[in-house]
């Protein structure tokens, strides 16, 4: 059974930084297309960032300069690094997983974490 645990969210102030983690289990981590994407109440969900292995596919215009994933695949997790944080950052952020061909951080994902609310406030 495919398995997705976030954590590390939490109230951060604007400008600092803070590091999610998806714990993935029940695939082939060392393959899967893995990626990041964020969702405010009352709108749509957003991708953010995708990886096929160790290897970035595609990120939104949004994470370029301040969002970085990586990927430790001895621990099947995934990480993403979020700088120089603005209120408007603040959302629930996902990790999901596609076990189809095509990894973007646009694809219909098959699998999905629960979340972890990222908060940034002064």
């Amino acid at each position: 059974q495919v398995r997705l645990v976030e954590s590390g969210g939490g109230s951060v102030q604007p400008g600092g930084s803070v590091t999610l983690s998806c714990s993935a289990s029940g695939f082939t981590e060392n393959t899967a297309c893995m990626a990041w994407f964020r969702q405010v109440p009352g709108k749509r969900r957003e991708g953010l960032i995708a990886m096929h292995g160790s290897s970035l596919t595609s990120y939104a215009d949004i994470v370029a300069g301040r969002f970085t994933a990586s990927k430790d695949n001895a621990n099947n997790t995934m990480y993403l690094q979020l700088n120089n944080l603005k209120p408007e950052d603040t959302a629930t952020y996902y990790c999901a997983a596609r076990s189809r061909p095509g990894c973007t951080y646009v694809a219909a994902m098959d699998y999905w974490g629960q979340g972890t609310q990222v908060t940034i406030s002064s």
